[in-house]
């Protein structure tokens, strides 16, 4: 059996209308600015360790603008990868830092997580990390930056489907693939996607593919780049928060 995806005349329409009513948001603006441009810098090991930590504080809480996450994040990074690279208990450091500063859910776990992950890079996993980071910077296309994707999600601990395509986004270097969440699952029942969407499904990174290839088929309909779509529905359900200082 097979899916055919149709898009309609209107349903074209209804997304540029979408897009143009959040084009001048300040998160979206950002996206584009940097997601869309030619040239990327290389990721530093810094980058990337203030990257992901950020992806594994954001699983199962959200991350607006004025929210502990964020504030958690602003500089100085209390987590920075000087700081965590060869401590003797990051788990430990972690958690208790967590817990002290409030507000961020599951410190104990993340602790761990970071702790498996330091390990891991630090045992050689930097290099094949960074080899498929650089495909997609200088050849981002939706194969790219599947695998990259699937590299990270079966290699970091805490990193599924949705967490491994935000910590490409986050970084700056995806285009196609976006973190699918319960606000993109909304926006596209309420648009009309052909088959209902359940959120908690998304862990199934088959389901997560099947609802990805749709969603860049729309955009691809529409001529827009899927994560210049991802973040005006990710913008439009915080109203007006973000601005360019806290984006």
């Amino acid at each position: 059996m097979k899916i055919i995806w149709q898009i309609d005349p209107e349903d074209v329409a209804q997304v540029k209308d979408f897009l143009e009513r959040h084009r001048d948001n300040a998160y979206v603006r950002k996206r584009i600015e940097t997601n869309l441009r030619a040239e990327k810098p290389s990721v530093t090991r810094e980058t990337f360790w203030y990257t992901m930590v950020g992806c594994l504080l954001t699983t199962q809480q959200r991350s607006g603008p004025n929210g502990p996450v964020s504030r958690f994040l602003t500089e100085p990074f209390p987590l920075r990868y000087e700081v965590c690279v060869g401590h003797p208990d990051l788990a430990s450091f972690v958690r208790n830092m967590l817990t002290e500063f409030g507000g961020i859910r599951r410190a104990n776990t993340i602790g761990k997580e970071m702790a498996v992950n330091l390990a891991y890079l630090e045992a050689g996993g930097w290099e094949p990390t960074f080899a498929h980071l650089d495909k997609v910077r200088l050849n981002s296309s939706p194969q790219t930056e599947r695998k990259a994707a699937e590299f990270v999600d079966s290699h970091l601990r805490g990193f599924g489907p949705k967490q491994s395509r935000n910590l490409l986004q986050w970084l700056g270097l995806s285009r196609y693939e976006i973190p699918i969440d319960s606000r993109v699952t909304k926006w596209l029942n309420r648009f009309g996607f052909p088959v209902k969407l359940n959120a908690f499904c998304l862990a199934d990174p088959v389901y997560y593919n099947f609802v990805s290839d749709g969603f860049r088929r729309l955009c691809e309909a529409c001529d827009i780049v899927p994560c210049v779509l991802d973040a005006a529905i990710f913008a439009s359900f915080d109203g007006d928060k973000w601005t360019d200082e806290n984006v």
